[in-house]
C-alpha cells in the first residue's frame, strides 16, 4: 500500500488515540502515506442528549453504536481503511465484513476518581453527588457506596472537568485512568480549573471496568490481504487476548456497551485471570465470577468465566 486512511471522531482523545496510530503505522512503514479524516458521529451531533435517550426515538438502542455507526458507513464506501475506535464504545457484535483487525498495546484499565476533596472514594462524604454517564459506574457505586447520589454528565473529558470545577452541586466525577493519560490530565491534583480537582485511582479488583476499557482498536471493513499485511505490526498479542475474552464474555451474556458489566483481565505467564461482576438491568444484586484460565484460549476462557456466574457474596 502506498497510502492508508484513519477515520476517527473529532474530540480531543479521539484524535490523541489516532495519533498514536499513525505513529505506530509510520514506525512499522516509513514510507507510506497517512491520511486522516475526521468524521462526526451521531454521539458527536447530540451532545445534549443522555446515552439513555438513544434508546428512544429515532434511536433504536444505545448498543448500535453511537460512536461507531458512521465510521462503519465510511468503511463501507471505502471512503477510509480502517476507523481507529476506544474498543469500549464498539458493540459487542460486528455486522457481517466488519473486523477488529489490530489492537494497540492496551493503556491503564482503571476508573480514576475526580473529586474536589482528596482522600478517594471512601473520603466522600454521606449524600455526596458522582456525576458519571455509566450504567456500569452507577450500579457500582449503589453497591459500593449506596449512601452517594448520581447524576447524568455528557461531554468530553475536559468538558466534564470544567463542569466538575464549575458546578457546586457536583461533588465528584469517574472517568477512564486511559483518556486522562493520554490527554496527559492524569495527575494528582488538576490545577487548571476553577477549582482543585483531586483523582484517586479506583482499585479494579473491587471498581471493575468496562470490557476493553484502555483499548484502542482499528476496526476495517473486508479486510484485504494488503491491509491486513499493513496494520499487523500494529497489533499487541496480550492486549488482543484480553479483549477476546472480554468481548466474547459480553456475548454470552447477551450485553452491549452499556449494559452493567465490569470485567477485570490480566495475564500472568502462560495465564489469563478474569474477573467479572453482571448487574441485572432491572436492579437486584450482582452476579460475580473470578477464573484463571490458559492464556491461549480467551474464548475458552470467557465461556468457564460465564459458567461460574453465581450471586456475588
Amino acid at each position: 500500500m502506498l497510502s492508508l486512511t484513519l477515520g476517527t471522531r473529532g474530540s480531543e482523545l479521539a484524535l490523541a488515540q489516532t495519533v498514536l496510530t499513525t505513529a505506530a503505522l509510520q514506525a512499522a512503514w516509513p514510507h507510506l502515506t497517512i491520511l486522516r479524516s475526521i468524521i462526526k458521529t451521531d454521539g458527536d451531533l447530540r451532545p445534549d442528549l443522555r446515552l439513555a435517550d438513544f434508546s428512544t426515538g429515532d434511536h433504536p438502542i444505545v448498543d448500535k453504536g453511537i460512536f461507531t455507526k458512521e465510521l462503519e458507513i465510511a468503511l463501507r464506501q471505502g471512503a477510509i481503511h480502517a476507523a481507529v475506535h476506544s474498543l469500549k464504545d464498539v458493540p459487542t457484535l460486528l455486522d457481517p465484513g466488519f473486523k477488529i483487525s489490530a489492537v494497540l498495546p492496551r493503556a491503564p484499565i482503571e476508573d480514576v476518581l475526580i473529586a474536589k476533596s482528596p482522600g478517594g472514594l471512601d473520603a466522600l462524604p454521606p449524600g455526596s453527588v458522582v456525576a458519571t454517564s455509566s450504567v456500569r459506574r452507577i450500579r457500582l457505586l449503589q453497591h459500593l457506596r449506596p449512601d452517594l447520589t448520581t447524576v447524568e454528565i455528557r461531554g468530553n473529558v475536559p468538558t466534564r472537568l470544567r463542569k466538575l470545577a464549575e458546578n457546586p452541586a457536583i461533588d465528584a466525577l469517574i472517568l477512564a485512568r486511559a483518556g486522562l493519560f493520554r490527554l496527559d490530565l492524569f495527575r494528582e491534583t488538576l490545577l487548571d480549573f476553577a477549582a482543585p480537582l483531586h483523582l484517586a485511582i479506583l482499585d479494579p479488583a473491587h471498581f471493575l471496568p468496562a470490557a476493553s476499557q484502555g483499548a484502542v482498536a482499528l476496526e476495517t471493513w473486508q479486510e484485504t490481504p494488503q491491509l491486513a499485511a499493513a496494520l499487523a505490526p500494529l497489533n499487541h498479542p496480550e492486549t488482543f487476548a484480553r479483549i477476546t475474552a472480554e468481548r466474547r464474555f459480553l456475548e454470552l451474556l447477551q450485553a452491549g456497551c452499556q449494559t452493567p458489566v465490569g470485567i477485570h483481565t490480566w495475564i500472568t505467564p502462560a495465564a489469563l485471570h478474569l474477573k467479572a461482576l453482571v448487574f441485572p438491568d432491572h436492579g437486584g444484586p450482582p452476579l460475580a465470577a473470578e477464573i484463571t484460565a490458559p492464556a491461549h484460549d480467551p474464548l475458552a476462557a470467557a465461556q468457564q468465566l460465564f459458567e461460574q456466574l453465581q450471586p456475588a457474596p
